[in-house]
């Protein structure tokens, strides 16, 4: 059974509020979202559930009720609140209490400064959830793959794969000090990646590609920095004729681009990607 595709209603408004932190590794914050203003959220259909973290721009103050529709409508562009997408990392609806992981590096960025620094009681305005992909059990084998940007996505979709289905998953981090204990069925094979200071991906990549495919159907979830997402595209579609239907594969972000740029070009971008390769003859590859 195929990934359903993204809804296209209009994604709800919800206002949270921090209930506690925790620092899970050099560079990765964990933030526990609760309180009344989650009381419409609602996920755990799709194990890429994302919302959208949304930031005033400093200094300039909206009328309440806070409307993101209404500020685009009224607002110049430059006066918009910034929006930073994220991975649910989980829900729990009895305790109304939402966990988003977050990579940080310093003050670079958005919002990971504000998940280093957030306090309980902090407010934050989020969009959602979307989401398309879970684990489908019908598939004969899992490929993961991701750098620390799709590791939330990668370790709630690994929870989620029934026991004794057969699993590849592939992380990239910077070094040791940053992998985490994960929850997968008992024989899934982990493969943790040490960066360095090789290019992000190009050591996934490899990885990857030299794995021996096991026979039958595979299901595949591959997310991360757009360049190195475009060869694993390539290689799963083209040289490995891998059904689009069985697919999950998106660039969270690319190098050299802030979250703004880049999803102000990243429709076109995916198109073009996916025109050329689909172009590709599978016996040229």
């Amino acid at each position: 059974m195929a990934a359903t595709r993204p809804s296209r209603k209009k994604p709800a408004l919800h206002r949270a509020r921090v209930r506690r932190t925790e620092r899970l590794t050099p560079h990765m914050v964990r933030v526990v979202l609760g309180g009344e203003g989650l009381a419409e959220f609602a996920a755990g259909e799709y194990s890429d559930h994302y919302v959208k973290l949304v930031f005033p721009v400093p200094g300039v103050r909206y009328p309440e009720p806070f409307d993101i529709a209404q500020i685009r409508a009224e607002f110049p562009r430059d006066r918009w609140p910034r929006t930073r997408t994220y991975t649910v990392r989980a829900w729990d609806p009895e305790s109304r209490e939402l966990t988003v992981d977050f990579v940080v590096h310093g003050d670079e960025g958005l919002a990971g400064p504000w998940a280093a620094a957030a306090q309980p009681d902090d407010e934050i305005f989020l969009l959602g959830p979307g989401g398309a992909y879970a684990p489908d059990p019908a598939a004969d084998w899992h490929l993961l793959a991701g750098d620390e940007s799709a590791l939330p996505a990668i370790a709630a979709s690994l929870a989620r794969i029934p026991a004794g289905a057969a699993v590849h998953a592939f992380i990239e981090v910077a070094g040791p000090e940053e992998r985490q204990e994960l929850t997968a069925p008992a024989g899934a094979r982990i493969t943790w990646i040490h960066r360095g200071d090789a290019p992000v991906g190009r050591q996934l990549v490899a990885a990857v590609r030299n794995l021996a495919f096991p026979p039958g159907r595979v299901q595949a979830f591959v997310h991360g920095e757009a360049g190195f997402v475009k060869e694993l595209r390539r290689l799963l579609r083209v040289e490995r004729q891998v059904p689009r239907e069985d697919l999950s594969i998106s660039g969270y972000w690319r190098a050299g681009h802030d979250e703004d740029g880049w999803q102000a070009s990243k429709r076109d971008w995916n198109q073009q990607v996916e025109a050329e390769q689909e172009a590709t003859p599978a016996a040229a590859s």
